[in-house]
Formats: C-alpha cells, sequence, structure tokens
C-alpha cells in the first residue's frame, strides 16, 4: 500500500477524552474514531490488525475441532424468557420493541440463541460432542465507557459453545478451551494468565479469565509470580487427548492466580512471601463449565445409549477481538507510538523514501515494494513529498516492526537501512538482504 493512497489520519495533538495509552495511540494513529460514547469506527489502519487478530483465533479454534458459524446481532427477548435471564441480566442490555410490538435485544451474549439452535437440530448422544463458535458484534450499555475499545458499549468478540453428554467430557472441552486460548495469546505476543473468576450472570460453576498484567487494567488481581514464568510454546497438542489437555490446564492453573472477585487471602498467603503479587489486569477472554442451566431450561435434550432423554452438559466460551487491539497495544509501545507484534502488525514493514522525486531514490523504493509485494509480504511505502522527520515519526506512530529507508547517500553505496521498531537496532545492507531478511523473518 501507498501511503500517498491511503487512508490514515493521523493526530499530533492527544485528544483529551483519552486516558490510557492504547486509547491515544489507537486515536492518533487513525485506527479508529468515535462515534458514540463507546462505539467507534474502525479505520482501514485499525480494522487491519482488527481482522489479525481475527484470523489467529479462526486458525486456533479449527485446530482445536470447533466449527465456525455466525448468528444475529438482535435476538428475540421470548429465548431469555425461557432461561429466565431477560429480567435478571440488568440494564447492560439494549431492549427495544420491533414494529410489532415485539421484545427484542441486541446481543449481549448468545447462550439462548446457540442452545436453541443445538435442540431444533440434535437429539442423539451420537451426536456429540459438538462446540460451535463466532466471532461477531455484541452490544452491552456500560454506564460509564470509558478507555477507548478497552470499555466500549459495541464490540468485537469471538463467543463458542460447548455441548456434551457428561461433566466429565464438557470438562475435556473447558480444558480444550484453556489451551487453545493459551496458544491464540502467545501468537499475539501476550501473556494472558488464566485466574480464577466469578461467572456474573453467565453462571456456573468453574470458570477462569485470562488476564494480561497492565497497569492500566480494570481488575485487581493476586497472583504467585512464579505463573509469569509458564511459557506455551511451540508444543505438538492433540486436542482430543483428555490428559494432555487437563495436563496443560493444570499446568497453568495450580499455582495461585485469581481476581479481586474470588481473591482468598488466607490461600494466598500460603504462597511464599517473595512470590506474592498483587497488580492490575486488563481481562482478554473467559472460559466458564455451567452444566445443565440452559439446557434443562430450554429443553435441550438428547437421548442417551440407553434410551433416556438427558439435558446435555454445556459452557461457553469468549475472547474480546476488539479489547484484544487494546490490549496489545497496552503491553507493547513506547514514547513514540505501538510496537506490533510481528504476528498481529496490519503491515510487515514500511518503506520510506528520503527524497521523494529523485529519480534513483524513487527507482529503488519502487524495486523494494515491487520485491516485498511479490515475496508474500504487505509492505506500507510513505511516497509522501514530505519531511523526513515527518515520516519517521509516522512510522514510529504505527509501530510496524520494520522500517526500510531509502536515501540518496545510501544508494550510492548499494544500501538501505533496515530498522528495528523494538530494539531500535539499525543495519546499512543491500536491498536483496532485506528482502531476504524479512521473508525469513515473517516465513
Amino acid at each position: 500500500m501507498r501511503l500517498s493512497r491511503y487512508f490514515l489520519p493521523v493526530l499530533k495533538e492527544t485528544p483529551a477524552e483519552a486516558q490510557i495509552a492504547s486509547h491515544r495511540l489507537m486515536l492518533r494513529a487513525g485506527m479508529i474514531k468515535q462515534s458514540a460514547a463507546g462505539i467507534y469506527s474502525w479505520l482501514p489502519l485499525g480494522l487491519k490488525v482488527l481482522k489479525n487478530v481475527e484470523n489467529i483465533i479462526h486458525e486456533e479454534q479449527k485446530k482445536a475441532g470447533h466449527l465456525a458459524i455466525m448468528m444475529p446481532t438482535v435476538q428475540s427477548a421470548d429465548l431469555w424468557r425461557e432461561s429466565g435471564r431477560y429480567e435478571d441480566y440488568g440494564e447492560e442490555m439494549l431492549r427495544f420493541k420491533d414494529r410489532h410490538n415485539r421484545d427484542m435485544l441486541f446481543t449481549p451474549t448468545a447462550e439462548e440463541l446457540i442452545t436453541d439452535i443445538f435442540r431444533g437440530h440434535i437429539n442423539s448422544y451420537k451426536d456429540l460432542p459438538l462446540t460451535m463458535y463466532q466471532i461477531q458484534w455484541k452490544f452491552r450499555d456500560e454506564r460509564r465507557p470509558r478507555f477507548g475499545v478497552m470499555r466500549g458499549r459495541e464490540f468485537y468478540m469471538k463467543d463458542g459453545y460447548n455441548f456434551d453428554l457428561t461433566k466429565e467430557d464438557a470438562m475435556h472441552a473447558y480444558n480444550r478451551h484453556l489451551v487453545s486460548y493459551l496458544r491464540s495469546y502467545e501468537r499475539m505476543g501476550l501473556q494472558a494468565i488464566p485466574m480464577r473468576a466469578d461467572s456474573g450472570p453467565i453462571g456456573g460453576e468453574d470458570t477462569h479469565e485470562f488476564l494480561v498484567l497492565a497497569e492500566t487494567g480494570e481488575s485487581e488481581v493476586f497472583y504467585d509470580n512464579a505463573v509469569t514464568e509458564l511459557k506455551f510454546g511451540d508444543r505438538d497438542i492433540d486436542f482430543n487427548n483428555v490428559l494432555q489437555c487437563q495436563s496443560i490446564m493444570e499446568e497453568f492453573t495450580d499455582k495461585y492466580a485469581r481476581t479481586d472477585e474470588t481473591h482468598d487471602e488466607v490461600a494466598f498467603q500460603e504462597v511464599p512471601e517473595e512470590r506474592r503479587q498483587v497488580a492490575r489486569g486488563i481481562e482478554v477472554g473467559q472460559i466458564f463449565y455451567f452444566g445443565t442451566k440452559y439446557s434443562e431450561a430450554m429443553g435441550a435434550m438428547v437421548q442417551n445409549s440407553e434410551g433416556q432423554k438427558i439435558p446435555v452438559h454445556m459452557g461457553s466460551h469468549g475472547i474480546g477481538v476488539s479489547r484484544l487491539v487494546g490490549a496489545i497495544i497496552e503491553a507493547s509501545h513506547d514514547e513514540k507510538g505501538i510496537i506490533w507484534p510481528e504476528e498481529v502488525t496490519p503491515y510487515h514493514c514500511g518503506i520510506i523514501n528520503l527524497k521523494q522525486g529523485d529519480e534513483e531514490a524513487d527507482s529503488a523504493c519502487e524495486s523494494l515494494y515491487n520485491m516485498l509485494s511479490a515475496a508474500g509480504l504487505e509492505p506500507l511505502y510513505d511516497d509522501r513529498n514530505e519531511r523526513a522527520g515527518g515520516k519517521f515519526a509516522t512510522m514510529d506512530l504505527i509501530g510496524l516492526p520494520w522500517r526500510i529507508t531509502v536515501g540518496p547517500r545510501g544508494l550510492k553505496s548499494g544500501l538501505v537501512e533496515l530498522t528495528n521498531r523494538r530494539t531500535g537496532k539499525s543495519d546499512e545492507i543491500s536491498p536483496e538482504a532485506v528482502i531476504k531478511k524479512l521473508v525469513v523473518q515473517y516465513s
């Protein structure tokens, strides 16, 4: 993409309403624009990052054997009355009537809707287990929307739902989701710690939240510092292997880690003093097992091997996709701007032409742009007739992992400058070496 043809409305000044780093930087980098309180338009740069995060989640859900669907954003209130949650959910639910005076709602979550889909099509244990998920827009009418996409009213979310014959099967689904989430977060450059949490209006017996440690987090968290040393890495996972998934679950949850809602001070004091930590965390996902709460209320039954009709065991599993974009920035930025991890970056590298209009510099940039594109990479070429300082500031602000700087002086020696955004380290190398290094980096 050529910056002269792109829509990137960067801001020099920080908007007064932006209180945390991710909100400031997303506005300044031209990623989002507020439409109403807690509701944002996603502009080209922001949308690319959002879709990259979404694609990672899709890939990991597919590996875990989960099936993608798409449900509507508007639901009938009748389903929620069946489950008993319509009146209980509270003012966060946006309720309205359609032209026929029927009670409707804008989806805050979809347990009822997915249960209705299940009960309409599945009636035998032979069709289990089944896990379906969607990535879709949700709405919760927050009393005080703030912090940009971190606490918005409209948000993009992955919500998945498992249906199993027994509690044991459902707990394997729970563990399977925990494993797939750990893989997803690490691919995004995040360490998200699973912490024992409160189920809230979703309900259920077992639940863990995934929290990224950050000073701007809304949740107070208590944990054994040893959990921060755990890494998932590139393990080969068989998601059908019950014992392997259970082992990983135990590895990542056997040390003390809880949100303030479930904190147990007596148990916390059993952690060695030098490892006891109190901090803030950003919630980026949550998994639930809630048994037969919805299946019993809504008649989601299957016939077991003995011919008996029994309610299925269920769980739900969410990831805040749009919130993750903010969380990544909170975890990865400096005073100059964003620093994107390579798997979510909107563009693989930026090209800066130091002397736009110079025949040799223009030709070298065009050649780099074409070679990178031919190699399957996406460069962002700053071909604007702007001062070099402004171009560098823009590239630092939007945070692409690599910057290629092309100028007449270096070209006299057949060299360009390749700079790593995270480390600041620069090397003068040939254009061909740049292509080779970046292809290897992203392979």
